[in-house]
């Protein structure tokens, strides 16, 4: 695309982003330090600041999962492999705190944040006042409610409907009349909502495919078994599938099934997404049917962005990933390299 053809608001945001990322070297830390739950590390894991010459702040939403873990590792690893000082604050889950967290990137003057958004509507605030800091923000994974190139400079992620359609059309595949319970990820998130539609859309096509049940398992296996448990033994043996909004609520689906005394992968077919190692052992065994890869390894492709801002290069408004799916046909040839 030629330039002419570029967004006024998107070239904007990224001369903002140059001279904020060129301004580095002349900052110093300001706000008192780093928030409480934040930690810093440059390159080889000094905390003093990276070779590189400036600072990243990632705001993850929480890290009590494996896809979250990786998430933040693959982050920390490629901002140490190129001499990038980064600041990770975790939320815990609650989005007052990312919000908060955020807050305390700008007062310590970080260059750009990454941030991983909790819920589409809650970030607003902190998008605003990173907005007003005039420090560029690229979100990871999910969607805030915002407009590229005003409010934040990209976003890097899969295609979540996508995902959910793939699940779904798999499944058609196994179980053409399958009724099916629906485990859904964080209310208010992008990500479940883009994942719910995907999927529904998609069975609309099959007049004998149906949901049954539909309840929030907020992405966590310990909370996917215990929903999976009240559903199996209200809705007994009419449940033939599982479409869980991520892996770990189908390992603990998988779990509350055998429990109950059914069969997972035999009475009834479960399918996920996320494609961590664990699911691909499952699916090795016949519990889970199948996997949509969601790569949760954004560190090469963030940093490579960071770097187009600060070459004053285009950045599109989004950038999606490639995912793949997993099943029986090529579990084994893809577990060791999973995360």
């Amino acid at each position: 695309m030629p330039r002419s053809a570029i967004r006024p608001g998107v070239r904007r945001l990224a001369l903002l982003a140059l001279l904020s990322l060129t301004a580095a070297g002349c900052r110093k830390d300001a706000g008192g330090g780093a928030a409480a739950g934040a930690d810093s590390a440059g390159a080889g894991g000094a905390a003093g600041g990276g070779s590189a010459g400036y600072t990243v702040g990632f705001s993850q939403m929480e890290s009590d999962n494996p896809w979250r873990i990786a998430e933040t590792k693959s982050l920390r690893d490629e901002a140490a492999k190129r001499g990038v000082r980064i600041v990770v604050t975790d939320a815990q889950g609650q989005t007052a705190k990312q919000v908060s967290d955020v807050e305390d990137l700008i007062a310590q003057r970080v260059d750009v944040i990454l941030l991983a958004p909790r819920e589409f509507e809650g970030l607003v605030p902190a998008l605003q006042s990173a907005k007003q800091a005039k420090i560029p923000v690229i979100l990871v994974d999910r969607a805030a409610n915002g407009t590229p190139g005003e409010d934040y400079v990209t976003l890097l992620a899969s295609n979540f409907v996508e995902q959910g359609q793939r699940a779904a059309a798999w499944l058609a595949q196994q179980k053409p009349d399958a009724q099916i319970v629906e485990l859904t990820g964080t209310p208010g998130s992008s990500v479940a909502a883009d994942r719910s539609k995907g999927f529904r859309d998609e069975i609309a096509k099959h007049p004998r495919m149906r949901i049954i049940a539909s309840q929030t398992g907020n992405f966590t296996r310990a909370q996917g078994e215990r929903v999976m448990q009240n559903l199996a033994q209200s809705l007994g043996n009419r449940v033939t599938a599982v479409y869980a909004h991520n892996d770990e609520m189908a390992l603990g689906a998988i779990q509350a099934l055998k429990a109950a005394g059914r069969k997972p992968g035999q009475d009834v077919i479960v399918v996920s997404i996320d494609g961590q190692r664990a699911a691909l052992e499952a699916i090795q065994r016949g519990e889970l049917g199948a996997t949509v890869e969601s790569n949760p390894r954004f560190g090469p492709l963030a940093f490579d962005t960071i770097e187009k801002l600060r070459a004053n290069q285009q950045v599109p408004p989004k950038i999606v990933l490639t995912d793949r799916l997993f099943d029986k046909t090529n579990a084994a040839q893809f577990v060791n390299e999973a995360y």
